[in-house]
């Protein structure tokens, strides 16, 4: 019994050479089971739609609870490990995941659903950003903390591109409650495995935690993240559905700084966004999710109902995409090395840009290659920004503000998802539209019907049948293309946009207040200046998305 209690507290040990990277597969496959929960629904929603029966508006919240929750939690559950233990909050967060798996695995009823996927975001919220900031501490040396972030990011984006595969193999094998049931094993796995390996840490443990502020803030997200959510879904910017979560969400978050400001010991210090570095990474984090998320939903569609892939077959498509991004995050640390912050981010915004310039020959037949080539080059691309960005915003933020740090970068991902999904998804509504609201032979309200979507367009046209049903089921593919390309080229000034705004980042990147190049991997660890790092040493044995 001592044995292992000592040789679980060696483990645990900051700085215990290779333990650290044991440390960091433990947090990789945490992450890898949220960022898959994030997708894996998707190509289960016809089956979830065939069982259970649920209405418009409670479809709507089977796939949004959970981003929706978990967005608006970030902030509250990233300051809570801070202050409380990061450890802590994330063995909690296993356990709530865990067990609203099971409850969806199991669901009957469309509320059941719903409820369970909240649940979900909750877990989601806890384990995110204290994956991040345990990474945070654990890595306190920058070069080898780029390597981790690094693997980090990468396994992000592995899951979220493995989802659709794994989902769509799921449903065509089994039943839809199987997404969820695969993480119930592997958290009954990783939830002994965490509590022995991972490492307890904290940040500044003065004054109160402030209960009135995290509560602020998960209100201002969760209004916010919703009404940019409905703009998205179609509603007008005059509809008080969408406009008054927004402007509540607004408000609450306007508070929420200002509370901040004023607080002797805050959740978040907002000095940290004068800081040029980490105010620019925040912006291109939001800036790369805002263009890919809304353009990734749209190239499902053209997949599926374009090309009439199968959920399967749609998802092993994207899977070009999940192997570049694996490869920029294993040559992120080296390449950040060479080329600086500021290069990286800003040709990797260039380089997405190109790809999805590149995907813009899309048409109405399959070309295979065009998209492997469009795909590879969009995944390397944006993991090179999003890797550059999210070691630029870590390094910039003090250790005891890591969760806190964590959460913000977490949160603008989830924003910008829920931007891109608003802004692209209006683009493509306005492109698509017009071509069938007025089509000859094709009663009106049939036209106005198809012009919601295509995959709505097919039902109008199968039920109009005969020469008007073909029609429409043309013209709606064609307005569908037509649509694709004005988004795409939308979608690639917003990411030329984030290679300009990449430019306020630092050239090189600093790892000594000399600005010295960054030490080989196994030479002494080299502290941040003063300013960025007042707590590296005084952490009380800190071990630590």
């Amino acid at each position: 019994m001592s044995g292992t209690t000592t040789a679980g507290a060696r483990l645990r040990a900051v700085g215990g050479g290779a333990n650290r990277w044991v440390v960091l597969v433990v947090l990789c496959i945490s992450l890898l089971l949220v960022a898959l929960d994030a997708t894996v629904l998707h190509v289960a929603v016809p089956a979830v739609t065939e069982d259970l029966r649920p209405t418009g508006v409670e479809l709507l919240w089977i796939v949004d609870a959970y981003p929706l929750i978990c967005a608006s939690l970030l902030i509250l559950f990233g300051t809570l490990g801070d202050r409380f233990g990061r450890r802590r909050v994330l063995l909690i967060g296993y356990g709530i995941f865990g067990l609203a798996s099971a409850v969806a695995a199991l669901a009957t009823t469309p509320e059941v659903l719903i409820g369970a996927r909240a649940l979900l975001g909750v877990g989601g919220a806890m384990i995110m950003p204290a994956t991040l900031s345990i990474l945070r501490a654990v890595f306190p040396d920058r070069r080898e903390r780029a390597m981790a972030i690094g693997i980090w990011t990468a396994v992000a984006a592995v899951g979220a591109a493995t989802g659709p595969v794994l989902g769509g193999f799921l449903v065509e094998n089994f039943w839809w409650g199987s997404v969820f049931l695969i993480n119930i094993p592997l958290m009954a796995l990783i939830l002994p495995v965490g509590r022995w390996l991972l490492p307890e840490s904290r940040g500044g443990a003065d004054g109160p935690w402030d209960v009135l502020g995290a509560l602020m803030a998960a209100g201002g997200v969760l209004g916010a993240v919703l009404g940019v959510k409905r703009l998205g879904a179609g509603d007008s910017v005059l509809d008080v559905k969408a406009v008054g979560p927004l402007l509540l969400g607004g408000v609450l978050l306007a508070l929420f700084v200002r509370r901040q400001r004023r607080r002797e010991h805050p959740l978040i210090d907002m000095r940290m966004f004068a800081r040029a570095t980490f105010s620019t990474s925040v912006g291109c984090i939001i800036l790369a999710m805002l263009a890919l998320v809304g353009l990734e939903l749209i190239a499902v569609q053209y997949l599926q109902l374009v090309l009439e892939l199968s959920p399967l077959e749609t998802g092993l498509r994207l899977l070009p995409l999940t192997f570049a991004a694996m490869a920029a995050g294993a040559t992120g640390s080296h390449t950040l090395h060479r080329v600086g912050p500021r290069r990286m981010v800003a040709w990797g915004f260039v380089l997405t840009a190109a790809a999805v310039l590149l995907l813009t020959l899309m048409g109405q037949h399959d070309r295979p290659w065009l998209l492997t080539t469009g795909f590879v080059l969009l995944g390397f691309g944006l993991q090179t920004t999003l890797f550059g960005a999210y070691e630029s915003m870590l390094s910039e933020a003090p250790p005891d503000q890591a969760g806190g740090a964590a959460a913000i970068g977490e949160t603008s991902y989830q924003l910008g998802a829920g931007m891109g999904i608003a802004l692209l998804g209006s683009v493509m509504n306005a492109a698509y539209a017009p071509a069938l609201t007025s089509l000859n032979g094709v009663p009106g309200s049939a036209g106005s019907a198809a012009s919601n979507s295509l995959g709505e367009a097919y039902q109008v046209a199968d039920r109009l049948g005969g020469s008007s049903g073909e029609m429409l089921r043309s013209t709606a593919r064609h307005s569908f293309v037509h649509g694709l390309h004005v988004t795409l080229l939308v979608s690639a000034g917003l990411l030329l946009l984030g290679a300009l705004a990449a430019l306020r980042l630092p050239r090189v990147m600093e790892c000594a207040a000399a600005a010295e190049k960054c030490p080989a991997p196994r030479r002494p660890e080299v502290s941040l200046p003063a300013s960025r790092e007042p707590a590296e040493a005084t952490g009380s044995g800190r071990a630590a998305h």
